[in-house]
């Protein structure tokens, strides 16, 4: 951050931020055919406590926290969020095509998503560690509804969205490692 006169001023640039993700293609978002327990399943991975929307905002609410002269780093945390709103947008797509209702509610106990599903440290290496772990949470549910669903054409595309996870993982811990 840079004051000019009165003013305090962001001086990180944010142009040009791309998704952070494994350089492979996504499967076709296409399913075998409707079935709406399958759907209730990826609405978890959608809005649930563990989830893309969970990540999203998480990613976010860091990015907002960390000073601008941490420029490299804000980005890096902009692009993994970019990612996981593709996810988001990806399983929302399957959501519809299994017949479900794209929404912010799950069957779990309050039904809602809400901001005590993120965890907010206030000094970087732990928000790095939180969304590592985050990360891990994610891949470990998104292999328990692997298991679960029978459907080759979502099963593609969530072992596709694993890779990313994955990915991130390996950045955030190079992050944490040399930070």
């Amino acid at each position: 951050m840079e004051k000019n006169g009165n003013l305090i001023v962001n001086d990180c640039n944010l142009q040009g931020i791309k998704p952070i993700m494994v350089d492979l293609p996504y499967p076709p978002i296409q399913v075998r055919e409707k079935n709406l327990k399958y759907a209730e399943i990826l609405m978890f991975d959608y809005c649930g406590s563990v989830s893309e929307l969970s990540a999203v905002l998480q990613y976010i609410n860091n990015e907002n926290r960390m000073s601008s002269e941490h420029c490299a780093l804000i980005r890096t945390i902009l692009g993994i969020a970019m990612a996981e709103m593709m996810h988001l947008q990806k399983l929302g797509e399957l959501i519809h095509l299994l017949g479900g209702n794209v929404c912010f509610e799950t069957k779990q106990r309050n039904g809602m998503w809400s901001p005590a599903c993120l965890t907010l440290p206030n000094c970087i290496p732990q928000m790095l560690q939180a969304d590592i772990e985050a990360e891990r949470a994610a891949i470990k549910q998104y292999r328990n509804h692997i298991n679960i669903i029978q459907d080759e054409c979502v099963n593609h595309v969530l072992k596709r969205i694993i890779q990313d996870e994955e990915y991130h993982i390996m950045i955030l811990q190079s992050l944490l490692n040399n930070g």
